[in-house]
């Protein structure tokens, strides 16, 4: 184990690195051991087994995700924030598909409460929707839509799900653009 320099950080993001290149579903912790080198049971000080590592793997990527939002979405309001937040989220799930996937897993509740980077999360996307005048419920809605509409494009684009000849970017433009309109003009209850 000591020639491996094995640490929990390094495990997680050996993981993380292996889930976009095979698929996080892909990911065991075999895998992992195989590729550092080591026996499979090197890796239980680490982690405490595969649902852990999956965790631990969610985590590290909904950080990276949420930072690269924040810094998209930094001094920017209406149209433009929600068009930055969209293209960074976009932009994330594309270039890290089995992070991503990470991202999407249900996470036990009580692990969530301890977790700066999904508070993070949080309070971007909230302060992204307040700005468009909403307040509870109509927040956790709106969130629904917006996590539904990028995750649903953004499956759709990298399973090669959008045949016809119109271009992508442009739809995916005028699918914000269409959000941006549906919360500027949010049905109030």
């Amino acid at each position: 184990m000591a020639r491996a320099g094995l640490t929990a950080d390094r495990v997680v993001a050996a993981a993380a690195d292996l889930a976009d290149e095979v698929g996080f579903e892909n990911v065991s912790l075999s895998a992992l051991a195989r590729g550092f080198g080591v026996k499979d049971a090197s890796l239980y000080s680490h982690v405490r087994n595969l649902q852990d590592l999956r965790t631990r793997v969610a985590f590290l990527a909904g950080g990276e995700m949420v930072d690269r939002i924040a810094v998209a979405v930094a001094g920017r309001t209406g149209r433009e924030a929600l068009g930055a937040f969209a293209d960074a989220y976009r932009a994330y799930a594309l270039e890290h598909p089995g992070r991503y996937a990470a991202t999407q897993i249900r996470v036990d509740q009580s692990l969530i409460a301890d977790s700066p980077a999904l508070r993070r999360t949080a309070e971007i996307t909230y302060g992204l929707l307040r700005a468009y005048g909403l307040e509870e419920p109509d927040l956790t809605d709106a969130v629904r839509l917006l996590r539904s509409t990028f995750h649903g494009y953004c499956a759709l684009e990298a399973g090669g799900g959008f045949g016809a000849p119109r271009d992508v970017q442009r739809s995916w433009e005028r699918a914000v653009d269409a959000l941006h309109v549906a919360l500027t003009h949010w049905p109030r209850g």
